[in-house]
C-alpha cells in the first residue's frame, strides 16, 4: 500500500461538522506538515490554525455582529485562507469579490453583499478610496502586503492578535462563504455556502468522487479564489490533509515555477489554462513528471484540446461538472472514462457523485425519459442555502432540495449526462460567467445604438467568448472597434464584445424578446456542446 493511498485511507475514519472543526483536527493530527506554499512561504497545519484564530480574534476586536459579510479583493495570496479560517471561527462570511471588475461593478456588488470589512491585496489598493467614499457600510480596510489609509497591513494586524480559539460555537448550517454568480438579470447574486455544503463537498474524497486524495499529495492551486472553482478545488487537499500550493494567477510561468519547486501530484484548470500551458513556448513535459491528475472544468473544452492535452502532459485527467449553488458538485469524468475506444464519453461530463442525484425536466419541471432533453436539475448535500437577500430567485432556483441549473442537457443509457445547450443565456469565457444583460445595458448607454443582444460564441482559446449583435440609429455609422472601445470604458476587459455584428435588425419572437437561440446557431452549427 503506497503511503498516499494509506493516508487517503485513514482520512476516510473521520467527519469534521464545520470548517473550524476540520482545521483543529489537522492541526492536532498533522502539526508541522505543510499545508500551504505560496510563493517563498509556507506554513503548517498548525500554524494555519493559530493565524485562523489570530483573524477570527481580530474580526471580533472590530465589532463586527455574527453573520456579517467580510470581503477578500485580489489576486490570489494563502492569506485568503487565513481569513477564511477566521471567518469560520468567529462565524463570520468570507465574501471574495472579483478583482478584475471595474470599479463601479465591484462597489456594486460591496453595497448588494452588506460588505462591513475588506481586505485588499497590494495591487488593488488604489480601490480603497473609491470605496470609502462609495461604500459608508465598510467600517475597516486593511491591506494585504501593503499599508492603506495609515493602518496595519494584515501581517502586522494579524500578529497583534491572540492566538486563542475563541470561545464560540460554529454550527453546520452558519453561512461560511457568499460567492457571487452570475444570471440573466444583469446583476451577480451572493450563493450562500454553508459549513455543511463546504464540509460534504470535501468529503468527496471520502467517497472516492474525485478519485485517491491523501497527506503526500500537493494540489496546484492557480485559479482565482474568488471564484467557486478556485475556493471549492482547494478545498479538496485542504480537507484531505494533503498541501496546498497556490499561485498568484494562472499563468504559465508561475505554473512550472510551482513544478520545478514542489512535487505537485494534482493540479486544477480551466481549458483555457491548459491551452496556454501548452502553446507555450517553455512547455515541456518534465515539467509535469509528479503530476498524476488534472481536474478540469469551468468551460467548454474540445475534443482536439483534451487529447491533444492527455498526450502531451501525459497524466491522467478527471473533468468536474457543478456550479456556484451546488459548491462545484455534480458529476465526474473519471481519468478511465478518458477513453479514446469510446469518444463520445469524452462529449460528456461525467456520471453523477456518489451524494448526487439527476433529473432531466421539462418546462413545467416534470421529469423526462432517460435520453430525452431537458433542463439539468440537481439535489446534494452540497446545495447553497440560498442567494443572499434574494428570496424569491432562490424560492424559483431550489424547490424541495433540487436546483434547476437553467442547463439543458440528458442523462445516456449508461448515466452518463450530456450538456447541450444552455437554457439561460449566460456565457462562460476561460471560466468567467458572464451574463449579457450587463453588457447590453452598456451597449445600450451608446447615442448611436439602438438595440442589441450579446452572445457567446466558440472560441478555441476561451471556450466561448463575446459577440455584440447590434442594430443602429438612422443615420449612425460605427466601426466594430468603436463599439468595443465604448464597452471598455463600462466593463470589465473580459466581459467586452471580442467581435461586433451589424444587423438590420434583430430576430424577435411574438413577445418580442430576442431570440438569442437565432444569433447563436451559425456559429455554433456543428458544435456537440454549446455550454461549458
Amino acid at each position: 500500500m503506497t503511503a498516499a493511498t494509506d493516508s487517503t485511507t485513514l482520512a476516510r475514519n473521520r467527519t469534521y461538522p464545520t470548517y473550524a472543526a476540520m482545521l483543529a483536527a489537522h492541526a492536532d493530527t498533522l502539526g508541522e506538515r505543510t499545508a500551504f506554499w505560496f510563493e517563498d512561504e509556507t506554513w503548517s497545519f498548525a500554524q494555519s490554525l493559530r493565524r485562523a484564530n489570530r483573524v477570527a480574534q481580530g474580526l471580533m476586536a472590530e465589532g463586527l455582529e455574527p453573520g456579517a459579510r467580510i470581503s477578500f479583493i485580489g489576486k490570489n495570496d494563502s492569506r485568503y485562507f487565513d481569513i477564511l479560517g477566521g471567518c469560520a471561527i468567529s462565524r463570520h462570511v468570507l465574501a471574495p469579490i472579483n478583482w478584475r471588475l471595474a470599479p463601479p461593478e465591484i462597489v456594486d456588488l460591496l453595497m448588494d453583499f452588506d460588505i462591513r470589512m475588506i481586505f485588499l491585496t497590494a495591487e488593488m489598493a488604489p480601490l480603497a478610496e473609491v470605496i470609502r467614499r462609495e461604500c459608508p457600510g465598510v467600517r475597516r480596510i486593511i491591506g494585504i502586503g501593503t499599508e492603506i489609509e495609515g493602518g496595519p497591513a494584515f501581517d502586522d494586524w494579524m500578529a497583534d492578535q491572540p492566538d486563542q480559539a475563541l470561545a464560540s460555537c460554529p454550527e453546520p448550517d452558519d453561512i461560511l462563504l457568499q460567492i457571487h454568480t452570475s444570471g440573466t438579470t444583469g446583476r451577480p447574486k451572493g450563493a450562500m455556502l454553508t459549513n455543511r455544503n463546504v464540509m460534504a463537498l470535501g468529503a468527496h474524497v471520502d467517497a472516492g468522487d474525485v478519485g485517491e486524495w491523501g497527506h503526500d499529495d500537493i494540489s496546484l492551486v492557480p485559479l482565482p479564489l474568488f471564484h467557486s472553482g478556485g475556493t471549492c478545488y482547494a478545498l479538496y487537499s485542504i480537507y484531505s490533509g494533503g498541501g496546498t500550493y497556490i499561485t498568484r494567477e494562472p499563468h504559465p510561468d508561475l505554473i512550472f515555477e510551482a513544478c520545478r519547486r514542489q512535487r505537485i501530484t494534482k493540479a486544477g484548470f480551466v481549458p483555457a489554462v491548459i491551452q496556454m500551458i501548452l502553446n507555450h513556448p517553455d512547455f515541456d513535459r518534465t515539467h509535469f513528471t509528479s503530476l498524476r491528475c488534472v481536474y478540469y472544468g469551468g468551460a467548454p473544452i474540445t475534443a482536439a484540446l483534451l487529447e491533444q492535452a492527455m498526450d502531451e502532459m501525459g497524466c491522467g485527467f478527471h473533468q468536474l461538472f457543478g456550479m456556484t449553488e451546488s459548491s462545484t458538485a455534480g458529476t465526474s469524468l473519471f481519468p478511465e472514462d478518458h477513453d479514446a475506444s469510446r469518444p463520445e464519453l469524452l462529449k460528456s461530463c461525467g456520471r453523477p457523485q456518489s451524494d448526487t442525484q439527476i433529473r432531466i425536466v421539462d418546462g413545467d419541471r416534470k421529469e423526462l425519459p432517460q435520453g430525452e432533453t431537458g433542463e439539468i436539475a440537481l439535489r446534494t448535500p452540497c446545495i447553497m442555502a440560498g442567494y443572499h437577500n434574494r428570496p424569491e430567485a432562490s424560492a424559483e432556483a431550489i424547490v424541495d432540495g433540487w436546483y434547476y441549473t437553467g442547463d439543458m442537457g440528458y442523462l445516456s443509457a449508461e448515466g452518463y449526462l450530456y450538456i447541450r445547450d444552455r437554457l439561460k443565456d449566460m456565457i462562460i469565457s476561460g471560466g468567467e460567467n458572464i451574463y449579457p444583460a450587463e453588457i447590453e445595458q452598456a451597449l445600450a448607454k451608446h447615442p448611436d445604438i439602438l438595440e442589441s443582444g450579446a452572445i457567446g460564441v466558440p472560441s478555441e482559446k476561451w471556450g466561448e467568448e463575446v459577440k455584440a449583435c447590434v442594430t443602429l440609429r438612422p443615420g449612425a455609422t460605427l466601426t466594430e472597434a468603436e463599439v468595443i472601445a465604448h464597452c471598455r470604458t463600462l466593463l470589465a476587459g473580459y466581459k467586452c464584445p471580442k467581435s461586433v455584428d451589424f444587423h438590420d435588425a434583430l430576430p424577435r419572437n411574438a413577445n418580442g424578446k430576442i431570440l438569442k437561440r437565432v444569433l447563436r446557431e451559425p456559429y455554433w452549427a456543428g458544435a456537440a456542446r454549446q455550454v461549458g
